[in-house]
Parts: C-alpha cells; structure tokens; sequence
C-alpha cells in the first residue's frame, strides 16, 4: 500500500509568519523525507472549506521548491473551469520545477457558483472533463491543439515549456459514482475517491467494476484506486478520538452541505438553510461517529493496519491521508511519526 498526504483545509488558521501554509509545508517535507508517495492538493473557490486551495499547481510550485522526491498531484483539477492549454501549461511549469514528479485528478466540479469562472454551462461538465483530459494529454505529448485566436481563426498551438514526463500521470476525481468510475477506466485514468458517500463494501463494488472496464478496454491494464481518509493516529484510541473531536465535529459543520448530500438527493425539497442549530449538532455528531469508526484512520497503529489490509483486500492501491481537519499543527506533525509507522508496518 502506497501512503501520501491530502490537504484539504477550512481557511480558519491565523495569517502572518505563513501560518497557513505551515502545515501544508512541513507535513510535506516529513513526507518526502520518510519515502511517502505523494502530496494532494485541491482546487476549490468561493468558500472557507477547501479556501486554501484555489489553485493547485501555484501550490505545487511551493512543493516543488520544498521537497526533492515526493510526487506533487492536484486532488483535483476543475477542467471545465479552463481551457485544456492553460492546464498543460501550468502543470508542465510545475512538473520542470520538481524534475517530473507531478500528477493531476481531474474533477468535473461539484458546485454551481464555481462555473461563474467558466465558459462551460454546468450541465455539461461531465462530458467537457472528459474531452479535456484527452486534449491536456495531446499538449502533454507535445503535440498541437487547435485553438481559435482573437480573430476568430483557427491555429495550432503548442505549451511551453515541454514537460519533464512524457505522458502526464492523470486521475479522476470521484464522489461515488460508478458511472465515473467506468468514464475513468475508458479514459485509462486512476481513480481518487472517498468515503464521505460510501461504505468499504460499495467501494468495493466500484473497484472490481472499475478494473474489468480498464482490462477490457485497455489489454490488461488494471489501473489505480487512490482512497483518501481523514487521518489521526496516537498512543490509544481515546486519545485520538479526545484530540479530534472537537476539530473533526468543527470541520464537518464547514462542510455541512457535503455531509447533508444524501438527504438532498433522498428530498429534492430538502435545503440545508431551513435547518437549525440543534439539528446541524445532531447531524455533525452523528457523522463524526460515522468517520471516526468507519470512514476514517483513526486510533492506534495496529488499529489502523487493520483498516489498511481490508483496503488493500478490496483493490485500494494508495491511501491519501487527509491530515488538515483542525488539529493544531504542532499535534499533527507530531502524529506523522505514527502515520510514518503505520506505513512501514504496510510495505
């Protein structure tokens, strides 16, 4: 089982000195240093949760500079949200910078507001992901896309500077939906996904459905599942679980909207504005339970090498620790050790 990190943070942290960054920045660094896979980064705008990600490969740059072997990938790309050539060019930068070490999930975008950015109409997000990935990739290669220029003529253009890898390793970022699992299969693409709304037995279902369609549809080929989990290990369970309650149930609440998603799709009617204080406690609660002992890496080393032999059993080929949920970041750097141990326990 590969291990990498995955940042995702509620923009909550004190500015000044680089306060935000600092965790981003460090866990890294112990990252690179103790042979973890990768660093995951998302794109994401207009709101608190994820804030500190807007743009990826500017934060990949940052990696870049900090660390020497580590793989440097966006948790997810917003293709609609650009054009093909911009993506190219901006990952090529970054790949130039870390001496060919990066990766990108492309993701088709989750919320409206977000296509005020785009040229896309949301409805066709979808299909506009799947067309860029394959014209990022033509980039990539170095070969030309057609473009219309501000004349309303078509040429051919190509991105500078050539990437340092020849073929961009490239991913689909997934919420659970097998329809995307299978698009990302046809499109010989790994998978990044979560636990936020599935359990590991339909994860399960996914992957073996997932690596057919990617054998079928590219002679043998199997693919790779990336699973990202909310990450925090100690000396005992009760003490993981006193250190990240409150921050844990805080985070959630910021995310209230991603956690209330399967009452929406039960309740088209349902809006998560008409819910009150005691009703969103209930909820975070609840789903704080659910993540803690179920949806999560949470506890002690041996615990969670339990979890990771089941994952493994299932067709996950890399976890993606999710480490910046709101435990200060003296007590996370600290609790790498422990993630450090449990990935050496999994070699």
């Amino acid at each position: 089982m590969d291990f990498s990190l995955f940042y995702f943070a509620d923009d909550s942290t004190p500015d000044g000195d680089g306060g935000r960054y600092e965790l981003l920045l460090e866990g890294a660094r112990f990252a690179d240093r103790h042979g973890f896979t990768a660093v995951w980064t998302p794109e994401r705008h207009f709101h608190a949760f994820g804030g500190l990600y807007p743009n990826p490969a500017v934060v990949g740059a940052a990696l870049a500079a900090a660390t020497e072997r580590i793989g440097i990938r966006a948790g997810s790309v917003v293709s609609p949200l650009h054009h093909p050539v911009r993506i190219a060019e901006e990952w090529s930068v970054v790949d130039n910078l870390s001496g060919g070490r990066v990766g990108v999930s492309f993701a088709s975008g989750w919320h409206p507001v977000d296509f005020a950015l785009s040229q896309v109409p949301y409805e066709d997000r979808k299909r506009t992901m799947i067309e860029n990935i394959g014209q990022v990739r033509q980039l990539w290669r170095g070969e030309a896309l057609d473009v219309v220029d501000g004349t309303g003529l078509t040429t051919p253009v190509r991105v500078f500077p050539p990437p340092v890898q020849p073929e961009l390793p490239v991913w689909i970022t997934s919420a659970g939906d097998a329809g995307t699992f299978r698009a990302a299969a046809t499109a010989r693409a790994g998978v990044l996904t979560h636990l936020l709304h599935q359990d590991v037995a339909e994860l399960a279902d996914k992957i073996t459905e997932y690596r057919r369609c990617a054998r079928e549809a590219h002679d043998g080929w199997d693919g790779h599942v990336t699973l990202m989990l909310h990450t925090f290990l100690a000396d005992s369970r009760d003490e993981a679980r006193d250190i990240v309650r409150g921050p844990l149930q805080e985070y959630l609440k910021s995310s209230i909207e991603l956690i209330t998603r399967s009452f929406r799709e039960a309740d088209p009617d349902f809006d998560v504005e008409d819910l009150d204080e005691e009703d969103i406690d209930f909820i975070v609660s609840r789903s704080f339970d659910t993540y803690f002992d179920e949806r999560g890496l949470f506890g002690t080393v041996p615990e969670a090498s339990a979890t990771v032999a089941r994952l493994r059993d299932i067709g996950v080929d890399e976890i993606a620790c999710l480490i910046d949920f709101g435990v200060d970041t003296k007590t996370v750097l600290a609790g790498l050790r422990q993630v450090n141990a449990l990935r050496e326990a999994s070699e």
